[in-house]
């Protein structure tokens, strides 16, 4: 059942790049192994962490199939596919070879603010060109536009193939809407690392993380703890890593993950303009905490 593929946490992977500026897909299969060894629950292929814009037709094509081909079954994979032309956002999912891909996560169009029936149509195209499981990602604070919670369950109830909702928009109120009131098998996943444990204290089923990236295990035990009802295991971690969490956003995303990767060794340091480098002030202060987590690690049973 596609609901259990999809509690706990998603990892949303970067995109690692070369000094020269191509694809690094060594460093790529070097991150899916880490996460398939650090019992991450699925993988988010060519979302928006994966600078996702910077990319073309081509690349994200290659990536999509080497991301299946190295996890080889061994981890759900979910593809975003989104934009705001709902036209363009159909026929890609037409072109798409979806074998080995478990689902698709669809970003709100961003940019022209449409009505909340302008996104209701949106995902109703989308639905209905495709048997595909759908995720909605709801993050208004990168598209200027916010699915309602009514939008949400209207979404879900009337199309089968909406499965969840990836939730950024920090609208406690707002979710707790969606959770309380939503049908039985659709999911409410949390969009922020930041919001997660509170999250899934409300009735949340994971999140789809930018952090994991970096600390997959850990992060994971705290949402592991979290969902079997392990609170205070769980908040004892959440709030190991709330200063890390706010150092990671600074300079964009994924610039500050992208720079604890490469402090790890496991990629180089590259992003894609106009995203640049985070600063060595930001760095310095990565470096700090990280070392920090590293301490406690004994510690804590994860």
């Amino acid at each position: 059942m596609l609901q259990n593929k999809l509690i706990g946490m998603g990892v949303a992977l970067v995109t690692p790049f070369k000094d020269d500026g191509n694809v690094d897909f060594d460093a790529l299969q070097n991150l899916i192994e880490y996460q398939i060894d650090s019992d991450t629950n699925y993988l988010v292929v060519c979302g928006t962490t994966a600078e996702t814009p910077t990319l073309t037709t081509d690349e994200k094509d290659k990536i999509t199939r080497f991301v299946v081909e190295k996890s080889n079954g061994r981890i759900p994979i979910v593809l975003g596919i989104g934009g705001n032309n709902t036209a363009g956002v159909v026929e890609q999912i037409k072109r798409t070879d979806f074998e080995g891909i478990s689902a698709i996560l669809s970003v709100t169009p961003y940019y022209n603010k449409p009505s909340q029936e302008g996104l209701y149509q949106h995902y109703k195209a989308i639905a209905k060109s495709t048997d595909m499981p759908i995720i909605l990602y709801n993050v208004p604070g990168r598209t200027s536009v916010n699915i309602t919670s009514q939008t949400t369950l209207r979404l879900a109830k009337e199309f089968h193939n909406i499965v969840a909702i990836k939730e950024a928009s920090g609208n406690f109120h707002q979710i707790d809407e969606i959770i309380k009131n939503k049908p039985k098998n659709f999911m409410v996943i949390s969009g922020d690392d930041g919001i997660t444990f509170p999250l899934i204290t409300l009735g949340a089923e994971g999140v789809i993380s930018v952090i994991g990236n970096a600390l997959p295990k850990e992060f994971g035990s705290m949402v592991r703890f979290a969902l079997r009802g392990d609170l205070i295991g769980a908040r004892q971690i959440h709030y190991r890593f709330t200063e890390l969490m706010d150092l990671l956003f600074i300079d964009g995303n994924p610039a500050g993950v992208k720079s604890m990767l490469s402090l790890m060794g496991l990629i180089k340091n590259n992003l894609r303009l106009p995203l640049v480098p985070t600063t060595i002030n930001t760095m310095e202060k990565i470096k700090k905490v990280l070392a920090e987590i590293n301490k406690l690690e004994d510690k804590i049973l994860f």
